[in-house]
């Protein structure tokens, strides 16, 4: 299989960008990108670092993300599965990508920039629920704010309401699976409601 390694005849298969896709980008949240991604409960996060690339979907109960000023945003790393893969990588290589999203817009908000992470307490303390807060705060410096195109969503019907998860395998079987059966999937997914219903934030 040919590799193309050669931008020039990378950009002759496609041609050049439109105006409106290059004139579209911000470097800081403007009213608009504002409301747009204060409306997103749905972020994915991608990092680089030694060990390669990450993508981790981040998510709460409002907006994934906090505005500290209109060149910053702020990100809870609430409990997951201690693996800090994401996390990690910003430690190690600053640069990151997020990909804001809301349910019935096929439009998706992209973030490019740089980040660190901190356990500063007043930070932290901002994203008090109910006495818990998160262990860090990934701080997100914004180089540029753009909209992506609809398609890709349009494409895969991503908001159409279908339930297409029936016949797919549960973690606990892929647990089982990837351990070769040393791990038992079937009480891996019977206690995982409970378990993550209480440890939520």
């Amino acid at each position: 299989m040919r590799h193309l390694d050669d931008l020039r005849e990378l950009e002759a298969l496609y041609g050049q960008p439109g105006a409106p896709a290059l004139r579209k980008v911000a470097d800081r949240l403007t009213p608009l990108y504002r409301k747009w991604i204060m409306s997103s409960k749905l972020c994915v996060l991608s990092t680089i670092g030694p060990g390669g690339t990450d993508g981790s979907p981040r998510g709460d109960d409002g907006p994934a993300v906090m505005e500290l000023d209109a060149h910053r945003l702020a990100m809870p790393d609430w409990r997951g599965n201690n693996r800090l893969d994401s996390l990690r990588n910003i430690v190690a290589d600053g640069r990151l990508s997020c990909l804001f999203l809301v349910p019935g817009s096929n439009n998706v908000v992209r973030v490019n920039g740089r980040g660190f992470v901190t356990d500063d307490a007043d930070l932290r303390a901002r994203f008090d629920k109910g006495g818990r807060q998160p262990a860090t705060v990934i701080v997100i410096e914004i180089a540029e704010i753009y909209t992506q195109c609809a398609r890709a969503l349009m494409r895969a019907g991503a908001w159409a309401g279908v339930d297409e998860s029936t016949s797919l395998p549960s973690v606990g079987e892929i647990l089982a699976e990837m351990t070769s059966g040393e791990e038992d999937g079937a009480p891996y997914d019977d206690a995982w409601g409970a378990r993550a219903a209480k440890t939520m934030w």
